[in-house]
């Protein structure tokens, strides 16, 4: 059971949303604009926002800009992670990882399937880690948005929640970087 230790302080972390698209503006942006919106109401920074096309390349390259980064703890892309030939984030996420988190996928799903039912099939939703920089890649529309971070991701990346969120693990990410 998820819950809230309030005797803890709330830390902010610094959060980049991607939105992937060959049509799309910022004025137009829906999915980026729902992201924007209850990131900075959870108390969270908006350290970036992009609007890149369906290119796996493009997309990758800005992932990699974005971690290198220092002031970058978080992305999430919205779009092109579905079935269709131009939709190419998932693979340029992968391209990208470090390590892969499987079960966000699986979580992501589970909770589509109480909005959408078997549509949830879909849906390519992932998330990994690269650079100590947590990655996530959700569907374009804002109702998947809405219920990949309501669901989620405003829990894991909330230092309070118990019994773990990826908020406490984040100065460990890249602990392997720094053996020697």
């Amino acid at each position: 059971m998820s819950r809230i230790d309030e005797t803890k302080d709330f830390i902010p972390v610094r959060i980049a949303v991607l939105t992937v698209s060959d049509t799309r503006s910022l004025s137009e942006d829906k999915s980026g604009a729902t992201l924007v919106d209850r990131l900075e109401a959870a108390g969270h920074t908006l350290a970036d926002r992009m609007i890149v096309r369906d290119e796996r390349a493009e997309i990758a390259d800005q992932l990699r800009a974005w971690i290198a980064r220092d002031d970058i703890d978080v992305v999430i892309s919205t779009g092109g992670t579905g079935l269709t030939g131009r939709d190419v984030t998932v693979e340029a996420h992968r391209d990208v990882y470090e390590k892969e988190i499987d079960a966000f996928g699986t979580v992501f799903t589970m909770v589509s399937m109480s909005k959408i039912g078997t549509s949830a099939v879909q849906s390519r939703a992932t998330g990994g880690v690269a650079g100590g920089t947590y990655l996530f890649a959700l569907p374009g529309s804002p109702g998947a948005c809405r219920d990949a971070w309501d669901e989620i991701l405003k829990l894991q990346l909330d230092y309070r929640h118990r019994p773990c969120n990826f908020v406490e693990i984040m100065p460990r990410l890249d602990e392997h970087q720094r053996r020697k």
